[in-house]
């Protein structure tokens, strides 16, 4: 018998043993596939969408790969790094499928996580998901929400410093 966890309607053994894997044919790196996985995971959680429950795995993908497109476009504006002993090549032999045990760790620290994000204060929390999730400038916040610059800030880093304090409990 096999153990399928779920996290939020997310078959999380399918996200990494189908999604991870082709993430990492997209980005080339273990840890940036990796990566945008843990962040699209974060912000399918928060999501407000009421129709991401329909199709979660559709869903998922599609913020994925904006993810993709928005990292393609950040790193276009910075030369590779290329180790010159190892060469650019870092590729896995074969795709690895984590353990039961790995994904359940990975559910209770999203978990932990999203736990954290659901207890701020909610202008703190609107704000850290407009600026971390969403990826709207302080200025666009600010002007969103009719509050200053220098506020918006200071819902960052009060939200920054929450993460900062669990972050004993997350790993």
């Amino acid at each position: 018998m096999r153990l399928t966890p779920t996290w939020h309607g997310i078959d999380l053994h399918w996200a990494y043993s189908d999604l991870l894997p082709t993430i990492y044919r997209h980005t080339g790196y273990r840890r940036t596939a990796c990566d945008v996985l843990h962040d699209a995971l974060i912000r399918f959680a928060i999501s407000s969408n009421a129709g991401r429950m329909e199709q979660p795995h559709a869903y998922l993908r599609t913020i994925v790969r904006n993810l993709l497109v928005d990292g393609y476009k950040d790193q276009s504006r910075f030369l590779p790094l290329v180790d010159e002993e190892i060469g650019a090549s870092y590729e896995l032999e074969q795709p690895v499928a984590p353990s039961t045990e790995h994904l359940l760790d990975m559910q209770q620290r999203l978990s932990i996580l999203l736990n954290i994000i659901d207890h701020m204060p909610e202008r703190c929390k609107e704000v850290f998901v407009l600026f971390r999730i969403e990826g709207l400038a302080q200025q666009e916040i600010a002007e969103k929400l009719g509050i200053s610059v220098n506020m918006v800030q200071k819902h960052i880093m009060r939200a920054m410093l929450d993460l900062l304090e669990a972050k004993d409990l997350i790993n």
